[in-house]
């Protein structure tokens, strides 16, 4: 990624009420282990089928910490997109999100806060049987062209 130029995100003025966003991603083990070793969480009801299956879970869960990252990554990658940044959020997890379980995720704008400069997102997503396992609602600042150096060191000369 270094070196290369990536296009930024929806500025305000390009974004309105109503956008949407919408990816699904499976809850590979392969990613989950990345997660846990990266942040060092050992906790045995994520990872151990023995402890999870004495518990109302029955096996092992997705971090719900985990599953915002995905969101994260959504806003950050694709809507606004790349240059933006969640400043706030109001996250629930009403259902658990199970190993190797597909998720639906699905970003929408609700609000517009010019004043602010940020705009207001709501987040669901579904499991597999299209039961809600995330519901929450973003606020975010969205990206925003920089003026070029070049620019900038001529503003003088105009």
């Amino acid at each position: 990624m270094l070196g290369k130029k990536r296009p930024l995100g929806k500025e305000l003025n390009e974004i309105q009420v109503g956008d949407t966003y919408s990816k699904t991603k499976k809850m590979d083990d392969r990613d989950l282990l990345l997660y846990l070793g990266l942040t060092g969480d050992a906790n045995p009801l994520y990872l151990q089928h023995d402890y999870a299956s004495l518990t109302a879970y029955e096996k092992p869960i997705v971090p719900s910490v985990m599953l915002f990252g995905m969101v994260s990554s959504l806003v950050s990658m694709s809507l606004p997109g790349p240059g933006s940044h969640i400043t706030q959020h109001e996250m629930t997890f009403p259902a658990p999100v199970y190993h190797s379980t597909t998720v639906a995720f699905t970003l929408e704008v609700i609000a517009i806060d010019y004043q602010n400069k940020q705009v207001a997102m709501s987040v669901t997503g579904t499991n597999h049987e299209n039961e809600i396992v995330v519901r929450g609602k973003l606020y975010v600042s969205p990206a925003c062209k920089p003026n070029s150096l070049t620019a900038k060191s001529l503003e003088n000369f105009f």
